[in-house]
């Protein structure tokens, strides 16, 4: 008897290619759609009719069963109020690693189990490695560029044990294209879709002012301390940008830290001005996919998605703090941002920024 698959069908290329490899591979396969977000937001109408509907064809012309389960109360408490929580404390969260913790790979995969599957799949592009005795091995999948293992730290081993990634060893996603092509797929031109994905074209900016309230503030010049400018909110700015500050002519500036609490935004015309740079990152409320932290020493760390894997000191101290030590100094991260932790491919967790570094001048 065929194992019992679950899958989560988005309407995209990758689900749908991943629903025809396992019908292929001789899986039992029911599709879900799960619709997490159906709000219009200002200028935006919400996109998620037409992502069913191209899942709806997927699935018909694979010959597969669909169902729509609505998961907008689990998607919108741990995931949207996550996002705006996070932003109005002056952190940059990682909604997708959220998602990936609480809805795909936490409230489908409950519901999909207690519905008779015996496994459940996603198109994610990582690799998994089911060990009957312990935890599943996450690792990174081939094509390097569209690795998601960055979003998947959160992840239990437990549940990635009853887990399938059909698009872990596809070399790109034009060869992914080009395998939807080949079986007749609707979707095998559609575009990628860009950014959090329930905020659409409307922007972060236009989302965040419609959740939070607008506050003026002054932006100051971290070297300084005078004040060049004036902005809607704090909570508006991440440490980095440069785009968006609105101080007219003269060298461009970089965010260097953000004060949510007295409402500054702290900036910067000197690329190699300390508050850029860090030579070490506190991380709190770390996850380990195997359940217990590695032992301390030299490892991969991912502190962006696509970005480089550098080697690093990582300590582990205890009650989910872990400190990452660079051998030289790297660019400053926004507190709030993942930092993900590999040895070699395989991917052993992660945690969250802590340090806010450009918090104030007195830093």
């Amino acid at each position: 008897m065929s194992a019992r698959v679950f899958l989560g069908l988005s309407g995209g290329v990758d689900s749908a290619l991943s629903a025809a490899l396992l019908a292929e591979q001789g899986y039992d396969v029911t599709c879900i759609y799960m619709r997490n977000w159906s709000r219009d937001l200002p200028g935006f109408a919400c996109p998620w009719a037409d992502e069913l509907a191209d899942a709806e064809r997927v699935a018909v012309a694979l010959g597969l069963p669909l169902e729509v389960w609505d998961c907008e109360r689990e998607y919108k408490e741990t995931v949207v109020d996550y996002l705006v929580d996070a932003y109005a404390r002056g952190f940059t969260p990682n909604p997708d690693v959220m998602c990936n913790q609480t809805v795909k790979f936490g409230t489908f995969a409950e519901k999909a189990f207690s519905a008779g599957a015996d496994l459940i799949a996603t198109g994610h592009y990582a690799s998994v490695e089911h060990r009957p005795d312990g935890p599943a091995i996450l690792s990174r999948a081939a094509d390097e560029h569209k690795d998601q293992t960055y979003f998947l730290w959160r992840v239990r081993g437990e549940v990635l044990n009853r887990a399938l990634f059909p698009m872990a060893e596809i070399p790109s996603k034009a060869v992914a294209r080009e395998m939807c092509r080949a079986r007749r797929i609707s979707v095998a031109d559609k575009p990628d879709s860009d950014g959090i994905c329930f905020i659409g074209p409307v922007g972060l900016r236009t989302f965040l002012l419609d959740s939070l309230d607008r506050r003026a503030g002054d932006i100051v010049d971290w070297e300084t301390g005078a004040v060049l400018g004036r902005h809607d909110g704090a909570f508006l700015f991440t440490v980095g940008q440069r785009k968006g500050l609105d101080l007219g002519g003269g060298p461009a500036r970089y965010v260097v830290g953000t004060d949510t609490s007295a409402n500054i935004v702290y900036v910067t015309a000197d690329l190699s001005c300390p508050a850029l740079w860090t030579c070490e990152d506190a991380l709190e409320d770390a996850h380990w996919i195997a359940g217990e932290p590695p032992v301390s020493g030299e490892y991969l760390v991912r502190t962006r998605h696509t970005g480089t894997l550098r080697t690093a000191h990582v300590e582990t101290l205890g009650d989910g703090r872990v400190l990452v030590r660079w051998p030289e100094p790297v660019r400053t991260v926004a507190p709030g941002q993942s930092a993900v932790i590999y040895d070699g491919r395989t991917c052993l967790g992660g945690g969250i920024i802590a340090t806010n570094r450009g918090a104030s001048r007195e830093s």
